[in-house]
């Protein structure tokens, strides 16, 4: 992704975020309190950041995308998309949106 694409996504969420009632969301580490929140508060769409920095990336990132995409999945929520944000050629993390369907 280019490094304007980038910054513009990330300005984008954090706007979006810092207007939404559920802003505390958006960083949250625990996906699962998260989806329990959003379901709590009716909320059709949830943007979250799945931070990839701890551990090894790879293995750790997968399985947070992971716990993220089952706890929000199984409460009736589809992925809508996954973002990643890279600094300095570096993984930092992803901006993961589910969204529930219209029914």
């Amino acid at each position: 992704m280019h490094r304007p694409l980038t910054a513009a996504l990330l300005a984008l969420a954090l706007a979006a975020g810092a207007a939404a009632p559920a802003r505390a969301g958006l960083f949250d580490k625990n996906p699962d309190q998260v989806a329990q929140d959003a379901v709590a508060k009716d909320l059709r769409a949830v943007t979250l950041w799945v931070d990839a920095t701890w551990g090894f990336r790879n293995q750790g990132a997968a399985n947070a995308l992971s716990r993220a995409h089952q706890a929000f999945v199984g409460r009736g929520y589809d992925v809508v998309s996954v973002e990643p944000y890279i600094e300095n050629g570096d993984l930092q993390g992803f901006f993961v949106t589910y969204q529930k369907p219209r029914g």
